[in-house]
C-alpha cells in the first residue's frame, strides 16, 4: 500500500459515494513527476545543466545543422514566456553554450546558435538523459510503456489545443 492507496481509503471511508479512480491516477502521476524531476535534475547537473538550460540546448540540437533557431522559433518549442527565454539565453551565453548571431535574412533579428561547447555538452547530456529515462521506466515492459504513452497522449490532446 502506498500513500495514494491510503488517501483513497480515507476518502472511501469518509465519502464512499465518490469515485476516486481518477484521483488515484492523477495522484500517482503527480508523485512520479516529482520523483522524476529530481532524478532528471541530478543527471543534468552532472553536465552543469538544469532542466531549463537543457531544454534550450536540446531544442537547438534537435533543429539539426547548423543548430540555430530564431528566438521566436525557439520560444515556440517551449512553454515559457519571452522574458524567461531571455533569461535562459543570457545565462547560456555567459556559460559559452550559445551565441547570438545576426540573422542574414533579417537585419534586425538574431539567430541563437549552439557553440562547440554547447554542442558537446548537449550531446553528452542527452545520452545520459535518455539512458536515465529507460532506467526510470524499467519497471514496465515495453508494451505497457507504449500503452501508457498512448493513453497519456489522448489525455493530453484533450487538454491542449491542436498544434497548427
Amino acid at each position: 500500500m502506498d500513500q495514494i492507496d491510503r488517501i483513497i481509503a480515507q476518502w472511501a471511508r469518509e465519502r464512499p459515494e465518490l469515485d476516486t479512480g481518477p484521483m488515484a491516477v492523477m495522484g500517482r502521476l503527480a508523485r512520479l513527476s516529482l520523483h522524476w524531476q529530481r532524478e532528471v535534475e541530478r543527471t543534468l547537473g552532472q553536465h552543469g545543466l538544469t532542466a531549463a538550460s537543457f531544454d534550450v540546448l536540446a531544442a537547438l540540437r534537435r533543429a539539426g545543422a547548423p543548430y540555430q533557431l530564431s528566438p521566436g522559433d525557439l520560444l515556440a518549442t517551449m512553454m515559457i514566456t519571452s522574458g524567461t527565454m531571455t533569461h535562459r539565453l543570457d545565462q547560456l551565453e555567459k556559460a559559452g553554450m550559445i551565441r547570438r548571431d545576426k540573422n542574414p535574412d533579417d537585419g534586425r533579428g538574431v539567430l541563437i546558435s549552439l557553440t562547440e561547447a554547447g554542442f558537446a555538452t548537449v550531446e553528452a547530456a542527452v545520452g545520459d538523459h535518455v539512458a536515465q529515462q529507460h532506467r526510470l521506466m524499467a519497471a514496465l515492459p515495453v508494451a505497457e510503456r507504449q500503452a501508457l504513452g498512448a493513453s497519456m497522449a489522448r489525455l493530453l490532446a484533450d487538454q491542449e489545443p491542436p498544434e497548427t
